[in-house]
């Protein structure tokens, strides 16, 4: 018995490419991060920002909160990007150091334990959304902390402190 084999001729398959760009992630300062007035006794004391309502301010310690309150305000940056993109937020994990430029001078505050907040809300924590129009608005609080009889004055950053985000 005798089998043929017939020859198979190249077989080819296809498929297409294609790739998607998505719109830049942009974020932009808006409002600069503020305690407002704070008043000092002989005891030291800590003051918490919210980022999720920024006009909250939380006092540990002698640190108390005068009738005329000032600017308090969390830092708000404009974020723009995809529509309904979500995306990872980073904020400081070192100190930043605040200084006296108006008082005796010289004299510093340490700013530290940043949170982040974003509107609309993401899904976790260190994670915001954008809106369908692809916009959203990110807060940032943090604690100061004050020392006892701490020197009157303004206090300021002698540079600014960086807020990354990233697409998720």
């Amino acid at each position: 018995m005798m089998f043929a084999v017939a020859a198979q001729a190249q077989v080819t398959g296809s498929a297409s490419t294609e790739a998607t760009i998505v719109a830049p992630i942009t974020i932009l300062n808006t409002v600069d991060l503020n305690f407002g007035n704070l008043a000092v006794s002989a005891v030291g004391g800590v003051v918490t920002l919210s980022p999720s309502d920024p006009a909250i301010r939380n006092q540990v310690g002698g640190v108390t909160f005068p009738v005329v309150i000032g600017t308090v305000t969390a830092a708000e940056f404009a974020v723009t990007g995809e529509p309904d993109g979500t995306y990872d937020i980073t904020v400081p994990s070192t100190v930043v150091v605040i200084t006296n430029t108006t008082g005796v001078g010289g004299e510093t505050m340490d700013v530290d334990n940043f949170t982040s907040a974003s509107d609309p809300p993401g899904a976790g924590v260190g994670e915001g959304l954008l809106d369908p129009s692809g916009v959203g608005v990110l807060f940032v609080g943090a604690d100061v902390t004050v020392a006892a009889a701490q020197a009157a004055g303004v206090y300021q950053s002698a540079a600014d402190f960086d807020v990354t985000i990233n697409y998720n």
